[in-house]
């Protein structure tokens, strides 16, 4: 299975790739507010789907752009183009995001970023990869010095001002905050060392399903804002090696309302 979710991202990859040549040519539409898909994020899922559905017809799927697909236990949680934004203003940094959860369970999770030829992949039990090398969270355990990556909530622009308590608190003390745009190469990169930590709010299920395998699978940890496992359901989520993860938790919650938990 691990096989198939690679051999899909690497296929639609080369699909965004080609179009990435001609950006001032695809269309884009605005399917809500600071949400936008294209063409190229349609053919991409089309060409991940039809590819997984040639190796498993049974199994389910879960798509951003076309939904829910039935099927049996397996569900294939995808985000073809992971940073449609950025792709469409020629902002390199976007990928492809392929989990697979057989009854609820997260199993495979694969990241391809096309630009760098960059693949991630993880399996349950058996550790995170880059290009075939096994990465590990790092062992940073201050936030003095650290890393860390987020997102800021531009689809849930009601927790804005408690996203910005939230950056204030731990701006202070981190040695830099990165907000590059594509929340599925921001676990990726956590999983591979290159952040110390990763904070999000309002994230949907294909966002995230895959980079949260990758971290665990590189020692990291990953809950909810109420620091449970909820965070497919809720789209919370605070992510780190278990130090980072737990001095994160200890910063945001005080601007944590109900809303949020």
């Amino acid at each position: 299975m691990l096989t198939i979710a690679v051999r899909a991202a690497r296929s639609a990859g080369d699909i965004i790739l080609r179009s990435a040549e001609n950006i001032d040519r695809i269309q884009v539409d605005q399917k809500s507010k600071n949400d936008f898909t294209t063409e190229v994020d349609r053919a991409a899922e089309q060409e991940i789907i039809k590819i997984i559905k040639a190796a498993f017809p049974e199994h389910a799927i879960l798509a951003e752009e076309s939904g829910a697909h039935a099927g049996n236990d397996f569900v294939w949680v995808i985000d073809p183009l992971d940073g449609t934004t950025n792709f469409i203003h020629g902002f390199p940094q976007f990928a492809v995001s392929i989990a697979l959860k057989i009854k609820g369970r997260l199993e495979v999770g694969v990241i391809y970023d096309p630009l760098r030829d960059e693949l991630f992949t993880a399996s349950k039990g058996g550790g995170a990869m880059l290009n075939n090398r096994k990465i590990r969270v790092t062992k940073q355990n201050s936030l003095k010095g650290s890393l860390i990556g987020t997102g800021f909530p531009f689809k849930k622009q009601q927790h804005l001002d408690a996203y910005l308590q939230m950056f204030r608190t731990i701006c202070v003390d981190a040695a830099g905050i990165r907000r590059a745009g594509s929340a599925a190469l921001d676990l990726a990169y956590l999983a591979a060392g290159r952040f110390d930590g990763f904070w999000e709010i309002g994230l949907c299920e294909w966002d995230m399903a895959a980079g949260i395998l990758l971290v665990q699978e590189a020692g990291g940890v990953v809950t909810d804002f109420s620091f449970n496992d909820d965070y497919l359901n809720t789209g919370n989520l605070i992510a780190g090696n278990p130090r980072m993860q737990q001095l994160l938790y200890q910063a945001i919650q005080p601007h944590v309302g109900d809303s949020l938990k």
